[in-house]
């Protein structure tokens, strides 16, 4: 909550090729509420001291579960929860998975693209949403995909180590989410997960090779070379060039995307209608969800060289004052943080976790 005059811009100098949407989108509640009930929810979160059916303070989190490796196919894969309490049946709270799969493709003659590309897709299970017909469920994936492609394939988040061999080979990263239930704030659990997973993801390591013709000296063996296709054996003044690649044998699943730290997190700001007084709130249920006219999703990432907003949409029906935006900026920015700093520590221990796994299991070949 907040209130005063403008403050000068604290996102001056902020990444370029934000993206500023507004979409009068908005998803059809499970259970229509009465006029009545929605006014009762926001009367109760105008008071003085407000009022939520949980007895959650405005920015408290519903508990939140998170878990890497979880898909033991894909290269990287996180689930996460938002809202499950001790007790509840499976598919309670807001619950998605995403998974990191890399494929290789060919620069020269396929798809490929030098230097890698990625690919993102969203899937709404109908489970989720029972109340929704196959048209609008469609629509409802589309429209979640576009928002996490929007933010995500900023160029300043491709990552640089998805060349396998220069102008032949590299890797093309799939990242598929899929949504199992929705109960509330499902878009921070969905970048929770794809951040999640994109830090779970190891690129294989390689090496590039050269074959040899049978009449050389060497027989049918490979020549290792360099990425470069420097290295050759051959006392030549053409430098051969490398032809195909070998994973490497490595205790390890590889390396990890090259701006893990960069991806980013949202938080979505709930909007309360009000006549003066500017009031929003995060990590909704349903009843206030389906409550609440208008909300701004912002997505803030957090490194070394400073704070970037990524990303922003406003999703509902209506508008939102420019003094009234800079001040949601702020809030959003700080709440951010913190999500971001735990999110950050989890994933150091799910780390930790996995590669004292990994190595064990090598070992033990």
């Amino acid at each position: 909550m907040g209130e005063g005059t403008r403050p000068s811009s604290p996102w001056e100098g902020c990444v370029t090729g934000i993206e500023v949407v507004s979409s009068s989108y908005h998803q059809t509640p499970p259970f229509p509420l009465s006029k009545y009930e929605k006014t009762y929810i926001q009367a109760a979160l105008r008071e003085l001291s407000p009022i939520r059916a949980d007895g959650r303070s405005l920015f408290d989190y519903r508990s939140t579960a998170l878990e890497t490796g979880v898909a033991s196919l894909a290269n990287g894969s996180a689930r996460v929860n938002i809202g499950k309490t001790a007790g509840e049946e499976s598919g309670s709270g807001a619950e998605v998975i995403a998974a990191v799969k890399l494929e290789v493709e060919d620069v020269l003659e396929g798809e490929g693209v030098d230097g890698g590309r990625i690919v993102f897709t969203v899937s709404c299970s109908p489970a989720a949403y029972p109340h929704l017909s196959s048209t609008a469920l469609d629509d409802l994936s589309y429209d979640t995909t576009i928002i996490l492609n929007q933010c995500l394939s900023h160029p300043s988040l491709h990552p640089k180590n998805l060349t396998i061999s220069p102008r032949r080979k590299s890797w093309s990263l799939n990242l598929d989410i899929m949504v199992l239930s929705d109960s509330g704030n499902v878009y921070d659990a969905l970048f929770l997960a794809a951040r999640s997973a994109l830090w779970d993801a190891k690129v294989p390591k390689t090496r590039s090779v050269q074959y040899q013709p049978k009449s050389n000296i060497l027989g049918d063996q490979d020549v290792e070379m360099s990425a470069d296709g420097s290295g050759s054996i051959f006392n030549t003044r053409e430098v051969a060039k490398a032809a195909d690649f070998e994973l490497a044998d490595w205790w390890d699943e590889g390396e990890p995307l090259r701006v893990n730290r960069e991806w980013p997190v949202c938080v979505t700001l709930n909007l309360v209608p009000a006549k003066s007084l500017l009031m929003y709130f995060a990590d909704v249920t349903p009843h206030e969800e389906a409550s609440m006219p208008l909300r701004l999703l912002l997505l803030f990432s957090f490194s070394p060289s400073g704070t970037r907003l990524r990303s922003m949409r406003l999703m509902g029906d209506g508008e939102v004052q420019l003094e009234s935006m800079t001040l949601l900026l702020e809030g959003g920015e700080n709440h951010a943080k913190k999500l971001f700093e735990a999110l950050g520590k989890k994933l150091e221990e799910e780390d930790l976790r996995r590669n004292q796994k990994a190595q064990v299991k090598f070992d033990l070949r």
